[in-house]
């Protein structure tokens, strides 16, 4: 390929983003070149832009979007042409491929992988009208999925099912289920945990997303979580797991308030929140705290293979590339109910071949 194409940048940290053109660049030995189909929009873009300089390990500038659906347009040197055409979804958690998370099919868990992460964190990403991926072990096939539904598959719905998952088996009607925080990803626990005989509760303060929570099938809805740390004044009433899709300190420690005896607290969202954990801190008895991080190429898969089913289903809200920056300031103000999806106008206006 050659010519330009837009692309939404990071430039400098503590800055807002910025819409450049660029010059398409060319897939390399290995790897494919994707016409960007549809990119998801998260918070954690934001923690990025907002990250003073040295608080990530990585540095800009590059092309933000780390949720990422495309064709692939062309393939370097040592790739099949079979992959010409096909649509995929980009597992944005780039690891080396070699070391024994890499092996053991934890590629999320990448001993080697270096400071930057993948696509959108550090390397080039999606929120453009093509990207690079430097290896066909990082694509998932999308055949038959609309690109807006997939795109937030691979992130919001993979580190939701990376997070529910290892539960589902052991929820019984007995068990007690809080999400706390029904947008971007935890709209996809609900979805993972509603099937279940478990009773699933969700907080969040916005109307839209506890509407939505239990549209999905949430047993109970709150607006804050003192709601629910006063219910589980009641022993019957407390959590064996507790879902924190924000991260934030007062959700963190709000988590361990309401915690059963034996249970689990999961911190999934990304908002800087600190614990101070302990066994003489009056947690309760065999506590757990974990904090799981995206989710595997394997997780992928599955992930999208539920989505072909129908099992889950992205929630979104549609922008154009050109609207981008108008699309994060409503995400920072809270007004994107589900997950905010960027669909790139058709680039041979700005590239040809």
């Amino acid at each position: 390929m050659s010519g330009t194409m837009l692309a939404v940048v990071l430039e400098a940290w503590g800055t807002e983003p910025v819409l450049r053109e660029l010059s398409v660049p060319e897939p390399p030995p290995g790897g494919v070149l994707l016409q960007v189909t549809a990119a998801g929009m998260c918070h954690s873009d934001l923690h990025v832009a907002d990250a003073p300089a040295g608080r990530l390990p990585f540095e800009p500038p590059f092309v933000l979007g780390h949720e990422v659906a495309g064709t692939v347009v062309a393939t370097g040197a040592g790739v099949d042409p079979a992959w010409e055409g096909r649509p995929v979804v980009v597992h944005g958690v780039w690891g080396c491929g070699d070391c024994r998370r890499c092996r053991q099919g934890r590629e999320n868990y990448c001993l080697l992988r270096g400071a930057r992460i993948g696509c959108g964190l550090g390397f080039d990403g999606g929120l453009a009208e093509y990207m690079v991926v430097p290896a066909t072990r990082h694509l998932v096939p999308a055949d038959g999925l609309d690109p807006v539904l997939a795109a937030p598959l691979t992130d919001a719905a993979l580190t939701a099912f990376h997070a529910t998952a290892p539960y589902l088996a052991d929820l019984d009607a007995e068990s007690r289920v809080l999400v706390v925080g029904a947008g971007g990803l935890g709209h996809f626990a609900v979805q993972l945990l509603a099937p279940t005989p478990a009773t699933v509760v969700v907080v969040d303060p916005k109307t839209e997303a506890r509407d939505l929570a239990a549209s999905l099938g949430a047993d109970s809805v709150l607006p804050d979580l003192d709601a629910a740390v006063a219910g589980a004044q009641d022993p019957e009433q407390r959590f064996d797991l507790v879902l924190d899709f924000v991260g934030a300190t007062p959700t963190m420690t709000g988590a361990l308030d309401v915690l059963a005896h034996g249970g689990d607290a999961v911190v999934v969202g990304g908002a800087g929140g600190e614990l101070m954990v302990g066994k003489l801190l009056g947690f309760p008895h065999g506590w757990s705290v974990a904090a799981p991080f995206w989710g595997s190429h394997r997780d992928l898969q599955a992930v999208v293979d539920l989505a072909r089913r129908g099992s889950l289903h992205a929630h979104t809200q549609t922008f154009a590339l050109t609207d981008t920056l108008d699309a994060y300031a409503r995400l920072r103000a809270g007004e994107i109910s589900g997950r905010a999806v960027v669909v790139p106008t058709p680039a041979g206006a700005t590239a040809g071949a």
